[in-house]
């Protein structure tokens, strides 16, 4: 059974409008394929493990080619068993708000926690990395309460679809759509944005 898993990044509950318009998405998507499994995966919940000394000390060992030790052990069965939860799906939908330019901290987490040798990515000291999540399909959607393509850098830059679109290439997901909402609300009415979002997340879960 194909697998679907939503990762929310947002920790606005009913005020969020990623979450809104991943509401949409799955809507139709549920009825366009109601043989995929959905799962959902809210980054606020605090079951995220921690990436401090123990699991950096477990990664470098991986990267050696040694077995993690001492407290590295338990770290490193954490992060692989995050890991796994996440490559259980072959689909992705992720709700990703601009946080000062970038990304949520806790979406920053989930990448560093998961993104280690041998599960996301292998590494040649001649050819670089090469993903491993190949196969896998993602549609983002990215909002911001500010910042726009068109508007000036006094409305700030984009630090977080250049992010994380690139992590998954990086990780091996080519096939990735987005989904943007970004009205300037300090100024403009967001209703037609909304709407056009909203259009969008329907007609791409149609067909995706």
């Amino acid at each position: 059974m194909t697998r679907l898993l939503h990762v929310s990044a947002s920790p606005r509950g009913a005020a969020s409008e990623s979450l809104a318009i991943a509401s949409t998405f799955l809507d139709v998507y549920a009825d366009a394929n109601p043989d995929v499994e959905i799962a959902h995966r809210d980054l606020w919940d605090g079951t995220l493990p921690a990436f401090g000394p123990p699991a950096a000390d477990a990664k470098m060992a991986i990267f050696a080619g040694e077995q993690p030790a001492g407290e590295g052990v338990a770290a490193w069965a954490a992060a692989t068993a995050e890991f796994r939860r996440f490559d259980a799906a072959e689909r992705y939908l992720f709700g990703v708000p601009m946080w000062n330019a970038g990304v949520p901290y806790v979406l920053k987490q989930l990448v560093d926690v998961i993104s280690q040798p041998g599960l996301v990515f292998g590494f040649d000291p001649e050819q670089g990395y090469t993903g491993l999540l190949r196969g896998k399909k993602a549609t983002v959607i990215y909002t911001s309460a500010v910042y726009g393509e068109r508007r000036g850098p006094a409305f700030g830059r984009d630090f977080q679809a250049t992010f994380f679109t690139d992590w998954l290439h990086w990780a091996g997901i080519e096939d990735v759509e987005e989904i943007h909402f970004r009205p300037n609300l300090a100024t403009a009415d967001a209703d037609t944005a909304r709407q056009a979002a909203h259009a969008r997340a329907r007609e791409l879960a149609k067909t995706w």
